[in-house]
């Protein structure tokens, strides 16, 4: 589906129903489809909103990139839908997406799902792995961008036994523009800190971390555990940076008992 949004159009799937609604933000490099396997194995549960961010699958690559911008526009769809309040779900770039959001609008946060990501800043070292990656956009390509994120991005365990992960991955990867891939290193060297605003947050919070995460070390999902009052870390094995992904069920469980809590609440 497309949503009409001031001068871009948002793609978006919209599935179940229910009084509680789950808006699910992708990482770096991919698009909406990365959450499939929620938008099937959740919507009994809530009603499951998946968007491309700018520049992303079906939506518009323009600027100004930035983790703000997304924030907004993915407000700006809420609007568009009538939805006052959602459960955000964020993964790595998404939950850098899912701090944006709660910094400019809490109020239409009802809790926050914050999947293989971290709070903090990018350092000079990963500002420069990231102006690497932006040169081989430009002069190599989407599908270059994939060969280079691939390893890191998937499980050792998914590695060896599933394939069809692997090459889902690559191709969504390689289906992106360019132009929105850029925008979003640039608008990840340019995040603030978000690490002050965990004290800040007091919705109920879940963090979800791969116990094969090379990207983003368990320490740090630790860290933002212990940083935000009340909230909850579920580790899920045999699991990378796509956790989700690679192991459907159990991400879709772990979120599901979440979302029992938060009706009782």
């Amino acid at each position: 589906m497309i949503a009409l949004l001031n001068d871009i159009e948002i793609g978006y799937d919209d599935g179940g129903s229910g009084l509680t609604t789950l808006l699910f933000i992708h990482g770096f490099p991919h698009d909406r489809t990365l959450w499939t396997p929620q938008l099937q194995g959740l919507t009994v549960h809530a009603r499951c909103l998946a968007a491309d961010l700018r520049g992303f699958g079906e939506t518009t690559a323009a600027p100004p990139y930035s983790m703000d911008q997304y924030a907004d526009d993915l407000v700006g769809l809420l609007d568009v839908l009538h939805v006052d309040r959602a459960v955000v779900a964020g993964l790595s770039m998404g939950g850098y997406a899912a701090f944006a959001l709660w910094r400019r609008h809490p109020r239409r946060v009802r809790a926050l799902v914050l999947c293989n990501t971290r709070p903090g800043a990018d350092t000079d070292e990963g500002r420069e792995k990231r102006r690497n990656l932006m040169a081989v956009a430009h002069e190599r390509g989407a599908g270059a961008v994939a060969d280079a994120q691939l390893t890191g991005m998937l499980g050792k365990t998914t590695r060896a036994n599933r394939p069809e992960i692997t090459n889902t991955v690559h191709r969504m990867i390689a289906s992106q523009r360019v132009e929105g891939i850029t925008g979003a290193l640039q608008a990840m060297m340019d995040r603030p800190d978000s690490t002050p605003l965990l004290s800040t947050i007091d919705v109920p919070a879940l963090i979800v971390a791969g116990d094969e995460d090379a990207i983003m070390p368990m320490a740090e999902a630790k860290a933002m555990q212990a940083a935000i009052r009340g909230s909850t870390l579920e580790v899920i094995s045999g699991t990378g940076h796509l956790s989700n992904l690679e192991r459907p069920a159990a991400f879709n469980h772990v979120v599901s008992e979440f979302l029992a809590k938060l009706t009782l609440e």
